[in-house]
């Protein structure tokens, strides 16, 4: 693995020395997904996908642009070259493979979980029968609740989950009582319970998958590149820099696993 690492580095710094610096390289985010990509107190775009993007763009000598994208019209947004790219914790899916796109090696292996508050009475699944479950448009939850965990979400009141444009207008939900439980993701349920004392993550799982980083088809070579440019960031330790600064957990980023 060293070797490989040492080759990654190599072929990095003459890929950066390859490209013009005045290419801008574009990042299509979700901006209320926190802790990979959100508009900071500041009025800047942060997060874990965000620096870690800045930091690939730095190597290759490229400009960086974060472009904000609706996130349920994102593959629509990508090809219609409104972005360059879509990585911003976004679950790798068989539709996107099957549709010609090019995706990054997956990096992060993301869990499917149930946020509440407590005093709600719901400690599992089973107990989200007849309440009203939030889940963010365009995500691989809302695709869950529709594919493998349809006779769950069949128990919900009204028979379907209820959708939202983001994770943030979830919480907000959760925490004024509009609804009773949110599946989301694993990084973001923890982000949330950071902000709100009184929310819960159920040990339950409902769905495992991994994020990755999506491109057009056809653009495999800005993908090996930025690829190795991300190799050269955990090579370096920067990479592990930015998990510890958001608060992830290292157990999931198969980049980390696969350099020990």
């Amino acid at each position: 693995m060293k070797k490989l690492i040492a080759l990654v580095l190599v072929l990095c710094l003459s890929l950066g020395a390859s490209i013009a610096l005045a290419d801008t390289f574009r990042q299509g985010i979700d901006p209320e997904y926190p802790p990979f990509s959100y508009l900071d107190d500041n009025g800047e775009y942060a997060g874990f996908d965000v620096e870690v993007c800045q930091a690939a763009c730095k190597i290759l000598g490229l400009d960086y642009e974060a472009v904000p994208v609706n996130w349920e019209n994102k593959e629509n947004s990508l090809n219609a070259n409104e972005h360059d790219c879509v990585w911003s914790g976004m679950t790798i899916k068989q539709s996107m493979i099957d549709a010609g796109f090019v995706i990054s090696t997956p990096y992060y292996e993301n869990k499917q979980v149930i946020l509440t508050k407590e005093g709600n009475g719901i400690a599992s699944k089973d107990d989200l029968a007849g309440k009203r479950v939030a889940v963010q448009l365009g995500t691989s939850g809302e695709d869950m609740l529709a594919g493998d965990q349809l006779e769950l979400s069949q128990t919900f009141d009204g028979g379907a989950a209820i959708t939202m444009e983001s994770f943030l207008v979830c919480a907000t939900e959760l925490d004024a009582g509009g609804v009773d439980a949110v599946v989301v993701d694993l990084p973001v349920a923890q982000d949330l319970v950071t902000k709100y004392e009184d929310f819960v993550i159920l040990d339950e799982i409902l769905g495992n998958e991994q994020y990755g980083i999506l491109y057009r088809a056809g653009d495999e070579e800005i993908c090996k590149k930025m690829d190795e440019a991300v190799m050269q960031l955990v090579a370096d330790g920067t990479y592990l820099q930015l998990v510890e600064k958001y608060n992830l957990e290292k157990e999931y980023f198969a980049l980390l696993q696969a350099a020990e």
